[in-house]
């Protein structure tokens, strides 16, 4: 299992469309991936629900996992994601 805590660089946090191209890519890395904010009870990474759910805001700080033969590569491609302003 792989783990990364990251700070969340979208202005608005996770809000529907970031959520989205999180998510979307969080299912499609064919891994089992969590999300957890602060130290709370982490969620699927690819649950849109689930996921807004956390209530996540810009400069959040968040735990991701995953589990299977290219976690860290998954994680480096949802980190990217996270780290990012999508509401530029």
């Amino acid at each position: 299992m792989a783990e990364r805590t990251v700070r969340i660089g979208s202005s608005h946090g996770l809000h529907a469309r970031p959520a989205k191209i999180f998510t979307q890519a969080a299912s499609a890395s064919g891994s089992k991936v969590t999300l957890a904010k602060g130290s709370g009870r982490p969620v699927n990474a690819a649950s849109i629900l689930g996921v807004i759910s956390l209530g996540v805001n810009h400069g959040d700080y968040v735990t991701l996992t995953a589990d299977g033969d290219n976690a860290e590569s998954v994680l480096d491609s949802l980190v990217e994601l996270l780290v990012t302003d999508h509401d530029e």
